[in-house]
């Protein structure tokens, strides 16, 4: 089992929250604080999970700049006020941001018993297969590096 620090498990609060508000934003047609509360508290708990250094070195990446543009200026227009707009560009973002995580969430979701078997349905599978390996690897391996090595 994996041992995680308090920090981290309070990450892990906040995070869940987080989705939690902004799922509930969304199904409520797009409320502006249950969108804007939802924003703050995945960064945050993104920040408490990895830490702080971490978090600044996912997001401003070089190559993922763009991504991070697009994801930050979301949630900024979202804490403006204009919260569909806001949420278009931050889920366009947030799928430039982890599309290198997705071909290792389908993995582990195709092991799971329900979850899986759906997976291996005729155009499903199809689908999924065909998107996994369009989706090109960037260089997420530094979530699990040492922090010396991040800095050279």
């Amino acid at each position: 089992m994996i041992s995680l620090t308090d920090s981290q498990k309070i990450g892990m609060g906040l995070t869940g929250f987080g989705v939690f508000f902004l799922f509930f934003g969304m199904i409520l047609f797009f409320d502006k604080a249950l969108l804007a509360m939802g924003n703050i508290l995945f960064v945050a708990g993104l920040s408490f999970v990895i830490g702080l250094e971490r978090t600044f070195l996912f997001f401003f990446q070089k190559h993922k700049m763009k991504a991070t543009s697009f994801f930050l200026g979301g949630v900024l227009i979202v804490l403006i006020g204009w919260p569909i707009v806001g949420v278009v560009l931050e889920v366009y973002g947030f799928f430039l941001l982890f599309r290198g995580f997705f071909p290792a969430a389908v993995g582990f979701i195709r092991r799971l018993p329900f979850l899986g078997s759906l997976l291996n349905l005729p155009f499903i599978s199809g689908f999924v297969a065909k998107w996994e390996r369009a989706t090109p690897w960037y260089n997420s391996d530094y979530l699990f590096m040492e922090k010396n090595d991040l800095l050279q």
